[in-house]
């Protein structure tokens, strides 16, 4: 039935407070479809609404079109965050300006502010498992596959994922904002995963190759379009170069199973709804994770375990074993109920290989047992400071290959926690003078955390001639109780520099 709305601002008026409550508004509606009926049926149905409200004050036609325009862009809303259609108008979800890109422009600058946005916390935010067509182009999974799959992670197919891993995934902070190129991290195991992606996110931010232009004015000014842009871009260039840059899988869950649950496999586990989709050329996959995005960074998505899945596979099974030797044969480790990665995890992500120690080259062991490092400088590089760290202990020690990266961004591995470490100055480690003085930039990924850490290195001034706190000061403690644990993992790499913090002290 098509209602008239004239006669019905007639027949009874609108009101404000019917707009602002579903209830109040479910009976206008009720009684505006009864005031349109014949008259026996209308006052049948009127009778199911209390008629001892108090009558709201009168709008006019104008009003009523208004207000019905204004529900009209609440649905929009809604419908974005799959209350109703499905809708891809962008929407910052914390209620910051939406990118201009995202609006359609496609120039990455905010709009107005106060404009094209809606403010996050009266909406809902409703997980939901990103899935995808169970007719997709791509490969299920076989029995032998994920079996193989769950033994590289644990070294058997009976465990599974605790809750932290299953909710992890990459999401960034709001755009436009001092912490719009950083991804939000979880506790637990996944965080790892998390930071090492992080530390390549700012080397794509800051470093573009020769002939891209994308390189922002500043980290914080990037909008939602374009940190989707760098998520997919980072995650392609990862898996290419797991892939030994020969081609790349991509894992995404699908809506049915293609594997039978053995007597041994864990329940809850999803990997029999894995579809893979394989390309031999970098562009293709890059263009296919950017298209499917949310089924990395979604609330419920599972994103980061999709990545470690896509990870494995784009290496291979083979490729892996060698990769290892006999101190790592799989690639997480059980901890306090859940799982953390192993360096040869880490050095994967980092690397393209899953080397499972930190030092140059190749090395023997105690019993005379080939050990695997890195092989070539890394793009990224790696520190680690713990309380158990030790000069005389040689597989621990970090060597050149990570501690000296082709660009000047670190993944730190501090007392077990893994943060990023980062200079602006591309030319921090190629010209001695730039490392003289300079600044770094440093994120923990901590919820505190509204805005990166910034501290000044002095390698040419000796600790005694700073602060009073350096080895000379005579206290007879050592330099791991004197100085912050960050300071320590930056001394792992310029021995007896100056560190001065700005804005924050050394909490980290």
């Amino acid at each position: 039935m098509t209602l008239d709305f004239s006669r019905a601002a007639q027949t009874r008026s609108f009101n404000s407070a019917e707009f602002l409550c579903p209830k109040l508004w479910a009976r206008s509606i009720t009684r505006r479809k009864a005031s349109l009926l014949p008259l026996p049926h209308a006052i049948q149905v009127d009778m199911e609404v209390s008629s001892q409200e108090p009558s709201p004050p009168e709008l006019n036609l104008e009003e009523i079109t208004r207000k019905i325009t204004f529900l009209d862009r609440w649905r929009e809303i809604f419908s974005y965050h799959r209350l109703g259609t499905n809708n891809a108008t962008p929407q910052d979800h914390e209620g910051n300006p939406a990118a201009a890109d995202q609006a359609g422009d496609g120039t990455g600058t905010p709009p107005p502010r106060g404009q094209g946005h809606w403010p996050s916390r009266s909406l809902p935010s409703i997980p939901r498992p990103s899935v995808i067509s169970s007719a997709s182009a791509g490969s299920p999974i076989s029995p032998a596959m994920a079996t193989k799959l769950q033994q590289s992670l644990f070294g058997n197919a009976v465990r599974a994922f605790s809750h932290d891993w299953e909710r992890a995934h990459f999401q960034f902070h709001r755009p436009f904002s001092d912490l719009a190129f950083a991804l939000e991290v979880e506790k637990g195991g996944p965080r790892s995963i998390q930071m090492a992606v992080q530390a390549a996110i700012v080397k794509y931010l800051l470093f573009p190759r020769k002939g891209e232009d994308r390189r922002p004015h500043s980290l914080r000014d990037l909008s939602r379009q374009q940190q989707e842009r760098a998520l997919a871009a980072v995650l392609t260039d990862v898996l290419w170069a797991s892939g030994a840059a020969q081609k790349a899988v991509v894992c995404l869950v699908t809506e049915d199973a293609y594997v039978a649950r053995a007597p041994d496999h864990s329940r809850g586990d999803f990997t029999e709804r894995l579809q893979l989709f394989e390309f031999s050329e970098k562009e293709a996959a890059e263009k296919f994770i950017r298209d499917h995005s949310q089924c990395f960074r979604g609330e419920g998505s599972r994103g980061v375990l999709l990545f470690l899945f896509s990870l494995i596979l784009s290496r291979t099974f083979e490729r892996l074993q060698k990769d290892l030797d006999t101190t790592t044969s799989h690639l997480l480790q059980p901890s306090a109920g859940g799982f953390l990665c192993r360096q040869a995890l880490l050095n994967l992500i980092l690397t393209g290989r899953a080397s499972p120690h930190v030092f140059n080259g190749c090395q023997q062991g105690k019993a005379q047992e080939p050990l695997h490092g890195v092989l070539a400088r890394s793009e990224v590089g790696y520190l680690q400071w713990g309380e158990g760290t030790s000069a005389g202990d040689r597989p621990s020690q970090v060597g050149s290959m990570l501690k000296t990266p082709v660009f000047p961004v670190w993944l730190c591995n501090i007392r077990g926690k893994c943060s990023v470490l980062f200079c602006t100055n591309r030319q921090l480690l190629s010209d001695w003078k730039a490392e003289r003085v300079f600044h770094l930039l440093f994120y923990s990924g901590q919820p505190l955390q509204k805005r990166p850490l910034h501290l000044t290195v002095d390698t040419h001034s000796h600790p005694w001639e700073g602060d009073g706190r350096g080895d000379g000061r005579g206290d007879g403690l050592s330099p791991g109780r004197r100085f912050s644990p960050l300071e320590m993992a930056i001394r792992t790499k310029w021995r007896e520099a100056t560190i001065t913090w700005h804005g924050a002290g050394p909490l980290f």
